[in-house]
């Protein structure tokens, strides 16, 4: 059981390894579900780990559909716009696995490249690709048929732009943080921690605040 639970790589082989703690044993039943499922991925000692790499792609594609239908229809069984749902929980159910692999490249790499790339190249590929590819080929599907293929825009324009706005802020801060007193984009000191933190979480929070108010309508957009 102790084997299940711990993280543990194996390095120290002439050490005990160390106890579980409850918290350990608490996350081991929570994601025992999903350690179960991914139990069926390839290792990657097969076909030059190519196999795992596609698997694995596939069981991430379809745990986030699964997350973003099951937040849509959580937010439809609220009664909450669609707009709102899509920037709270479909927003949040689908930028997980992107979550936890930047956390890993953080832990591993010796840079902060690999972490802070994956957050813009993430998005890059869900609006690139995941728009792009989606509406080309209902453009051309409509275009066979003889129809036209129109996107309101929505709210869009108004979210578009304080997203922009706060990402711009959000980039000035990695930049503050290349100073010698901090060290770089992450890490640093305790307190440079923290105060980073809670402004980045901060800024999400005026994100979703703001965007939803205009979406009801209660403050006036574009």
């Amino acid at each position: 059981m102790e084997g299940t639970v711990r993280d543990d790589d194996g390095e120290n082989e002439g050490e005990d390894p160390p106890t579980p703690s409850c918290m350990d044993y608490i996350m081991h039943f929570v994601t025992l579900f999903w350690k179960i499922i991914f139990a069926f991925i390839p290792p990657t000692d097969m076909s030059g780990g190519y196999l795992c790499f596609v698997v694995s792609i596939f069981c991430i594609g379809v745990v986030t559909a699964i997350i973003g239908d099951v937040a849509s229809h959580f937010g439809c069984t609220l009664g909450i716009k669609d707009s709102v749902t899509a920037i709270i929980f479909v927003a949040l159910g689908t930028s997980i696995p992107d979550t936890f692999a930047s956390k890993v490249a953080a832990i591993q790499d010796k840079y902060a490249d690999a972490s802070v790339g994956n957050v813009t190249g993430s998005n890059a590929v869900n609006v690139f690709l995941g728009i792009g590819v989606a509406w080309t080929i209902a453009a051309c599907y409509h275009s066979f048929h003889g129809r036209s293929f129109d996107v309101e825009p929505g709210t869009l324009a108004f979210s578009v732009t304080l997203f922009c706005t706060e990402a711009f802020i959000a980039i000035i801060v990695l930049m503050i943080r290349r100073s010698p007193r901090i060290g770089g984009e992450l890490g640093g000191p305790k307190k440079a921690k923290i105060v980073t933190s809670i402004f980045f979480f901060s800024l999400w929070i005026v994100y979703l605040l703001i965007s939803s108010l205009e979406a009801y309508g209660i403050i006036k957009g574009f």
